[in-house]
């Protein structure tokens, strides 16, 4: 079954003083990724928190968000009145020596740098043990999103397979005619060639043959058979993590269709191609965004 790399989880809760806001979402890239906004008291935890969600979302682009608001009451602070005293006389001692009015000092004083600050600098064991189990839960709704959407993705990509192994089929019906014709044209110039001077019969229609073997898409159409297959095969495997496997697989379908492309000479052949390299497109830009 295929994953997608698209995926979103959240989660609100409490914890006891703090109510958390938990968010992750993740966008198709090529490695694992990951962008954390997180509130000052979990940075203690951030390598943690990156590592936990990088072994659970293993690739893609990914955004973290963690917000802790204290209930407004309960909200724990400590205040700095050293500071604020030294705050408040160099104030003074401005207001004096401009001759300024000293109103409102108190206002501006709880405004200054470090004046007010939170009695936690971080987030305690036991709340962490709480928060640690909420991130595997939206971990696994983030990836419950990207298994349904991969289904999708999986659909999509299995239909453009089977038509190109489809179109691969109405090859067989044009090659007999196809040969023919350039054997026609090939005879028609030989025999102008004959006529205008001399040349060695038996050593052009060796030539000739050469030529024609050189044309013939057979190994080609086997190829090709043969990495749809295999790509549908993968496709159904149970491993999860296995974009860049069929995206390798895409390159050599891609490889034979375009070589018999080359070798075509022929206008319903090279329809047949064209058809093949749309759907080979479509599978592509699908693939992208799978795990």
């Amino acid at each position: 079954m295929l994953h997608s790399m698209t995926g979103f989880g959240r989660a609100e809760f409490n914890l006891d003083e703090y109510i958390c806001s938990l968010e992750i979402r993740s966008l198709n890239g090529k490695q694992f990724e990951i962008n954390t906004k997180i509130s000052p008291l979990l940075k203690l935890y951030e390598i943690e928190i990156r590592n936990k969600i990088q072994k659970q979302l293993i690739r893609g682009s990914v955004e973290v968000n963690i917000y802790l608001k204290q209930h407004g009451v309960s909200k724990p602070m400590t205040v700095n009145t050293e500071l604020a005293k030294y705050y408040y006389d160099s104030i003074v001692q401005i207001a004096d020596n401009l001759g300024l009015e000293k109103k409102d000092i108190l206002a501006s004083l709880i405004r200054m740098p470090e004046i007010v600050s939170n009695v936690n600098d971080t987030l305690d064991e036991k709340h962490w043990a709480i928060l640690s189990e909420k991130i595997d839960d939206v971990c696994n709704t983030l990836n419950a999103h990207r298994a349904a959407e991969g289904e999708m993705l999986g659909r999509h990509i299995l239909q453009n397979i089977q038509t190109i192994q489809d179109n691969c089929l109405k090859v067989e019906p044009h090659e007999k005619s196809r040969i023919e014709k350039i054997r026609d044209k090939l005879n028609g110039a030989i025999q102008d060639y004959i006529q205008n001077g001399k040349a060695d019969q038996n050593r052009l229609e060796q030539e000739i043959i050469f030529y024609l073997e050189k044309l013939d898409i057979t190994e080609e159409k086997n190829r090709l058979m043969h990495h749809c297959a295999y790509f549908m095969e993968m496709l159904n495997d149970h491993s999860i993590i296995k974009g860049k496997k069929l995206g390798f697989i895409l390159q050599e379908i891609g490889r034979e269709i375009n070589t018999m492309g080359s070798k075509a000479n022929d206008v319903e052949l090279q329809k047949i191609v064209v058809m093949m390299k749309d759907e080979l497109e479509q599978a592509k830009e699908q693939l992208l965004n799978a795990l």
